[in-house]
């Protein structure tokens, strides 16, 4: 084992021990709030301690509509307004419990993010991770080899953006129902998903690997397209002024607290608030102080962060990139096209074939989301035509009809398509930040102000 290893299996176990002296404590209030149910975690700090709160709070399907952060030192104190999906306060005793327990102890998985194809044997199903260029008809291919090689998806979640595609796929065997962890198969599969990935234009940036442990799907999507350079500016896709003014990202230096501060504003949609923390964890950042507000159609965001070397950032290079960085994050997981759902009785080839049709009828896939309960496959796509556009009507009935009416539904998905409310010409996003982030950052006495 060589020094950077038993370093850090000595940090981890010095963690754990910390954890055990002092473990987290969750409370839960349903009356300081007229709308939201508060929940205040207190906790000895580590390193990815948000992202970990904030990955359990989106696990349990809970919407943050604010957020204050606070971990400077060796504490860490969270407060998160919650609601249900239905925008209602919480009703369920047990949450604060579940949340306390997922936060326990536990080993922690360090995994390369130099990946393109992992294959992962896992107790009841294999993964397969995919990065790739992403054209037309690709995801047919990819389910269409799985299929012929006996291969049953039970999950997966793929996402597109600047025209790379990641995918993360659930696989059992389709004579047992079990893992596949043959080597010989195993290897077959990666070898015929990477003639797939690389077609004739991606031979310089599709690999194979074979995956270690395993991570949470969601972030590891956000790994996967971070690796696969997915911000990359000279690449980006082209987006209009409208666009632009939508989303606004700001990094800037607070000199005299060795700060860098993060400003953001966008529209607001389900798990924002753990694609940017993830995206700052992920590169390397550490979240001091925060506030997040997202009660209304857009979401406003702001973050007090160094480097995990203790340094604000230095460089105009590494400033570009934070913002190119969590613009990316954003808008990896803003669904374009129409939402269609595919529900049925589950069967091999089910989605071979429906993206076939798909496919032989010019439509795109930019998402998906494949599940399986009991019996049932539930799927969802977001498509668009072969170039991006809007899918005609008379081309959706077409599809519709081919796979089944009943079968492939059309759904609207406001959740992920609000429109920014107007702003003033003079709307400034670091004045709306201030006057909250600054009280916060005064009441810690981080700040000087003669106005609190």
């Amino acid at each position: 084992m060589d020094c950077w290893s038993s370093s850090l299996t000595v940090d981890e176990e010095f963690e754990k021990l910390v954890l055990r002296m002092n473990p987290p404590r969750v409370t839960v209030d349903n009356t300081s709030s007229r709308t939201a149910t508060l929940i205040k975690v207190d906790s000895a700090n580590k390193r990815g301690s948000l992202l970990e709160v904030v990955q359990i709070l989106t696990d349990l399907n809970l919407i943050i509509t604010r957020a204050y952060i606070s971990s400077d030192g060796e504490w860490f104190m969270d407060v998160f307004h919650v609601t249900d999906q239905h925008g209602d306060k919480l009703s369920e005793e047990d949450v604060a419990e579940r949340i306390q327990q997922s936060m326990g102890p536990r080993a922690r998985s360090f995994r390369s993010l130099r990946r393109s194809v992992g294959v992962q044997a896992a107790v009841e199903h294999t993964t397969i991770e995919l990065t790739g260029r992403d054209r037309p008809g690709l995801l047919s291919e990819v389910f269409a080899v799985l299929t012929d090689l006996k291969c049953n998806v039970v999950a997966a979640e793929v996402w597109t953006h600047n025209s790379r595609m990641a995918s993360v796929v659930y696989i059992t065997d389709e004579a047992t129902g079990l893992a596949i962890d043959n080597p010989d198969r195993l290897a077959k599969i990666k070898q015929l998903l990477l003639y797939v990935l690389k077609g004739d234009r991606d031979k310089w940036s599709a690999n194979t690997a074979v995956s270690v442990g395993s991570t949470h799907k969601e972030r590891r999507l956000h790994q996967m397209m971070y690796a696969d350079r997915d911000y990359d500016i000279d690449n980006a896709d082209c987006r209009t002024t409208s666009d632009r003014r939508k989303l606004l990202v700001t990094v800037e230096n607070c000199a005299d607290k060795r700060y860098t501060v993060v400003n953001l504003r966008c529209p607001d949609r389900p798990k924002l608030l753990f694609d940017t923390v993830c995206t700052l964890t992920d590169m390397q950042y550490v979240v001091y102080h925060g506030t997040v507000i997202a009660e209304g159609p857009d979401a406003y965001q702001e973050y007090y962060i160094r480097h995990v070397d203790g340094c604000p950032i230095n460089s105009e290079a590494e400033r570009q990139r934070v913002i190119h960085c969590l613009v990316a994050a954003i808008r990896r997981r803003t669904s374009e096209g129409i939402r269609l759902e595919l529900c049925s009785e589950d069967r091999v080839g089910l989605l071979s074939d429906a993206t076939r049709i798909f496919r032989e009828n010019g439509l795109s896939v930019t998402r998906a989301e494949v599940s399986t309960r009991g019996s049932q496959a539930l799927n969802v796509f977001y498509v668009t035509d072969a170039s991006g556009n809007p899918v005609k009507s008379e081309t959706i009935e077409a599809v519709r009809k081919e796979i089944g009416l009943t079968i492939l539904q059309v759904k609207e998905d406001d959740v992920y398509s609000k429109s920014p409310s107007q702003e003033s010409g003079r709307f400034s996003l670091g004045n709306l930040f201030r006057s909250r982030s600054e009280k916060l950052l005064y009441n810690l006495g981080l700040i000087k102000s003669s106005s609190y």
